[in-house]
């Protein structure tokens, strides 16, 4: 039987945890959830690493508040301009805070596909 792969998009990971639920009633392969967003790396994932902004011991306001790795000094500038580091954005569909930023990625029998896909956005996904 042939595979096909899901990619829907939430704005929780409740409602991707739901959908996924739903989903398991079909034949549903594997399946992942994972948070994502426009920048690379984890950032800061320890409350301990936070102490070194005192002792500057960080790369800059990008890796702390956007959970940015970056490659060079250039991209962390870039990424600490977006109103979404200062937290002072005021919010919006444009906001990469308020987006849907949950990525559900399933992979189902092909025959399923399309069920699994109504699953999804049942539960809010885009």
């Amino acid at each position: 039987m042939a595979e096909r792969t899901l990619f829907a998009y939430f704005n929780t990971p409740d409602q991707a945890k739901e959908a996924v639920e739903r989903m398991k009633e079909l034949r549903l392969i594997d399946y992942a959830i994972e948070r994502i967003d426009g920048f690379a790396g984890t950032g800061v994932q320890s409350l301990d690493t936070v102490g070194g902004t005192i002792a500057g011991e960080f790369p800059g306001l990008g890796q702390l508040t956007l959970g940015g790795d970056f490659d060079g000094p250039d991209a962390g500038v870039l990424a600490a301009a977006n109103v979404s580091a200062s937290g002072m954005s005021s919010g919006g569909p444009e906001n990469v805070v308020t987006g849907r930023d949950i990525m559900l990625v399933a992979v189902l029998e092909e025959e399923d596909h399309d069920e699994a896909e109504r699953i999804a956005q049942g539960c809010g996904a885009l």
